[in-house]
């Protein structure tokens, strides 16, 4: 398998300098957001400059830890969580609502506590990456006409030291990175990055201990059949569909184009989930993306318009002021996926090597889930995993929560755990909050995911 394209020297570890941080902690810190409840932990806000020269800086938004009785807060965890795309927003998506601690009401002006924020386990950090996407940016068109993966890890690797140097009481803290759909992508390669930066400044800057990465983009030709493979297994096409699509289509790294009879069954595959939410093949399309004037009844499901009310809170002008953001008053609007980005033109066709390095370095790898996800959907990780041949430690066995089957789970060789989340979608901390959460904590201390109802 070629291994060049993860070779950290072409990352550019030259560019990677740290600056003085001194005041910016405190003139980072967010008094309180807009239409927020109390709370008890603090939160910040606020931009790193990730390139001084082409006047690059990423936006971060970040929650301390919430008080538990039974868990001291100074030494819970680190996580860094990055959202996919490649484009999107780690604030629109993982902050508001997937594992932040607000998700925002339908009068887009008010926010309402997240029960099982992620900031019940650990200090939680939201960044915006690569520049163009949310309210990060660049003063160099370059940034945003093009944008791939290795330039991304590079940038993403130099906000994480200077801000460890804007936070420098979270240098010693267990770190982790989590992230989902493309950050499949960006989680093993910044992982593969900090690995590189330890190893060639002679101490462990970031205490670095794994990764959790859901339905995410892991090997293209796995991720590919394993999507039409869930569809047929699914009922959302026809046998013959599947059967033609399995015949005719090549979706393996050397396909130079696909046959017209592959072309004609994967039109067939397309116009039947035209109409439903391939992200959650089982929940409601948004039908009415109107704000309320008054904010409607929070329910356990998630509301599918979520992605307009977050629209309308981060493009208010005193929401924007209180997260210290948009300082440079961009003329384009806050986006949750970019529209700024033009091509993005570097990206590997497998992230296999990267995840085997990992795993090769002791670092805790788990991959999850959600089984009602039909963009990555569990048989495409399955089948990625499959590629990998790790023998099976733990064989598939359900997980529990409060009684439930909380999903399904398989450990490998090499401090490998492979987890569904039963009745998710693609935002597994969306549509599952509290089995997403029972996950996390497990993650992080290193326990096993509980395989009986006694537990």
């Amino acid at each position: 398998m070629d291994k060049r394209h993860f070779n950290a020297s072409h990352h550019g570890h030259k560019r990677v300098q740290t600056h003085p941080q001194e005041g910016c902690k405190e003139r980072d810190r967010i008094e309180r957001l807009p239409g927020q409840p109390e709370v008890e932990f603090e939160q910040y806000g606020g931009y790193v400059t990730v390139n001084q020269s082409a006047g690059t800086a990423f936006y971060y938004y970040f929650v301390e830890a919430q008080p538990q009785h039974h868990a001291n807060k100074s030494t819970l965890p680190l996580l860094l969580w990055l959202n996919g795309g490649p484009g999107c927003s780690s604030l629109a998506y993982g902050a508001m609502q997937e594992l932040g601690p607000f998700r925002v009401h339908s009068d887009g002006k008010t926010l309402y506590k997240n029960r099982f924020a992620w900031n019940y386990a650990a200090n939680v950090l939201f960044l915006e990456s690569p520049a163009g996407v949310g309210f990060s940016y660049s003063n160099t068109t370059a940034d945003y006409v093009e944008g791939g993966d290795k330039k991304t890890a590079t940038y993403n690797l130099v906000f994480l030291l200077n801000w460890l140097e804007r936070f420098p009481e979270y240098k010693g803290r267990e770190f982790y990175i989590s992230g989902e759909s493309y950050a499949g992508h960006y989680v093993p390669q910044l992982a593969h990055t900090i690995l590189y930066h330890n190893k060639i400044s002679k101490k462990k800057t970031i205490n670095f201990k794994g990764i959790i990465i859901g339905n995410a983009v892991i090997d293209d030709e796995a991720d590919t059949k394993g999507m039409y493979d869930y569809f047929a297994t699914h009922a959302l096409i026809s046998d013959q569909t599947g059967m033609k699509i399995n015949k005719y289509c090549d979706f393996s790294p050397h396909a130079v184009r696909q046959s017209s009879l592959c072309d004609e069954a994967a039109a067939e595959a397309d116009a039947n989930i035209h109409s439903i939410d391939i992200y959650n093949i089982y929940a409601p399309l948004c039908s009415d993306a109107s704000l309320t004037n008054n904010p409607k009844l929070v329910r356990e499901v998630f509301d599918p318009c979520s992605d307009y009310y977050v629209y309308a809170y981060l493009n208010r002008p005193d929401v924007q002021k209180a997260l210290h953001a948009n300082v440079t008053k961009v003329d384009y609007d806050w986006q949750p996926c970019s529209d700024v980005i033009h091509t993005w033109s570097d990206s590997p066709v497998t992230i296999i090597p990267l995840l085997r390095e990992l795993m090769t370095n002791g670092l805790r790898v788990w991959i999850f889930s959600g089984d009602t996800d039909g963009r990555i959907p569990v048989t495409s990780t399955k089948y990625s995993l499959n590629k990998m041949k790790l023998k099976v430690e733990i064989p598939w066995h359900p997980w529990f929560i409060e009684g439930e089957v909380g999903g399904y789970t398989q450990v490998y060789e090499g401090n490998v755990t492979f987890a569904t989340v039963r009745g998710a979608g693609h935002q597994v901390p969306s549509f599952q909050p509290a089995r997403a959460l029972s996950l996390a904590m497990h993650f992080f201390s290193g326990t096993e995911l509980p395989n009986s109802l006694r537990q």
